[in-house]
């Protein structure tokens, strides 16, 4: 099996999103380990060579480092989306709730099941909204906004990338 620059990413969106500090994962003669620094928002990757495709042996494993970048946030950071125009349904000073990674968005715990929120719903700080799945990995959202939501700005089963907008939330609802 070959491990691609996508799981790659995937990999560290859910590392550096979690209180996991390392992960090291394998399949067959590939090696992943993923370290997050204490100190610093510094990852370290070790990969073999993507041209390697025959078995090697463990002294043979290469070792990357990724350059030093900003840590992404664990948790949602609401920004204000006050420049919003008039003819937008009124969602001006309304507050975006945004994925905190890359994975397939779920409005609800299970397809059978209500979704977490709806339009006109009142939410509290900390009340989950909706689940992130990254690499088969579950992620509960909480809010870090109370109010109304305003508007649900994808569709359950999407993929989202890294600071979508999923939710459009007014704090004086």
């Amino acid at each position: 099996m070959k491990i691609d620059l996508q799981q790659i990413k995937e990999l560290l969106g859910i590392v550096s999103s979690t209180d996991v500090t390392e992960l090291t994962i394998e399949f067959g003669d590939q090696k992943i380990t993923v370290k997050k620094s204490a100190v610093a928002s510094v990852t370290q990757v070790e990969v073999p060579p993507l041209a390697v495709r025959t078995p090697v042996a463990a002294a043979a494993v290469q070792h990357h480092e990724v350059a030093p970048r900003p840590a992404a946030p664990v948790a949602v950071e609401p920004t204000r989306n006050d420049s919003v125009p008039a003819e937008d349904n009124g969602h001006a000073g309304t507050v975006s709730i945004t994925s905190p990674m890359v994975g397939t968005f779920y409005g609800a715990p299970s397809p059978t099941a209500a979704n977490f929120v709806k339009v006109g719903d009142k939410i509290t700080v900390g009340q989950t909204v909706c689940i992130i799945e990254a690499m088969k990995l579950m992620n509960d959202l909480p809010s870090e906004v109370a109010g109304k939501i305003v508007k649900i700005c994808v569709d359950s089963g999407t993929t989202v990338e890294y600071g979508q907008t999923l939710y459009l939330v007014d704090p004086k609802g």
